[in-house]
């Protein structure tokens, strides 16, 4: 089973499901064969049908839960964000140096975590996966509006004001922090994406993060002389 979501008690947005997976066992199947579902055949392949088999319970069973496999997708999402919001606030704590805290923020929203060196909660890995190669189908889609006005994103956003409420430390000044943020989130993901099927869109070696250094470096350079 799935300890991630039996462990952690994180408060989540009712309008991404019917009943509160967390509340059972069944609903914690759900969870944690949709992590591994998504991870293993991609959003398109992962069907309801594909998780009752694969958790030997029925497709009705998991309507109860969720009334499409987008609000699943979003669900994962929302639950990746609160846990960088938590490993956010535990790598942030007690540092007076805003420019060390800032790149400990970098490094968690922009690396793979080594479970060996660091925190890492339980299937954060096929959660980061799951983020860069599908998180693109719940924000570039029509529905986008309605599922922020019911609050689909406000972790995601938490994530990105803090981190921008950091950059104003080093540079009250600095006009553009949300969007450096973002765009850092996003871009990030993005290479990954192409380090694992477009390498010759990005920049790799087997010794160094490069995407991590990248934006290090990026973002320290914008924002001093920005």
């Amino acid at each position: 089973m799935n300890q991630l979501f039996s462990k952690m008690s994180i408060p989540m947005n009712e309008h991404l499901y019917l009943k509160d997976p967390t509340s059972s066992d069944l609903g914690q199947k759900i969870l944690s064969g949709s992590i591994s579902l998504i991870s293993s055949l991609g959003f398109e392949k992962f069907t309801f049908k594909k998780l009752a088999i694969d958790i030997d319970t029925t497709e009705a069973s998991i309507y109860r839960y969720f009334e499409s496999k987008q609000k699943i997708l979003l669900y994962l999402i929302n639950w990746y964000w609160s846990c960088m919001w938590f490993r956010i606030h535990m790598g942030t704590q007690n540092i007076p140096d805003a420019e060390v805290r800032l790149k400990n923020c970098i490094h968690i929203l922009t690396a793979i975590p080594n479970p060996t060196q660091e925190l890492v909660l339980d299937n954060e890995l096929e959660l980061k996966q799951i983020v860069i190669n599908e998180s693109s189908k719940v924000l570039l889609t029509k529905n986008v509006d309605d599922e922020n006005k019911n609050g689909a994103f406000a972790e995601y956003k938490k994530v990105v004001e803090f981190v921008s409420s950091i950059i104003l430390e080093i540079n009250p000044t600095y006009e553009f922090p949300n969007m450096l943020i973002s765009n850092m989130i996003e871009g990030s993901n993005q290479q990954r994406f192409f380090a694992a099927h477009l390498p010759r869109l990005t920049n790799m070696n087997e010794h160094d993060d490069l995407i991590e250094s990248f934006f290090t470096e990026t973002l320290l350079k914008v924002i001093k002389h920005g």
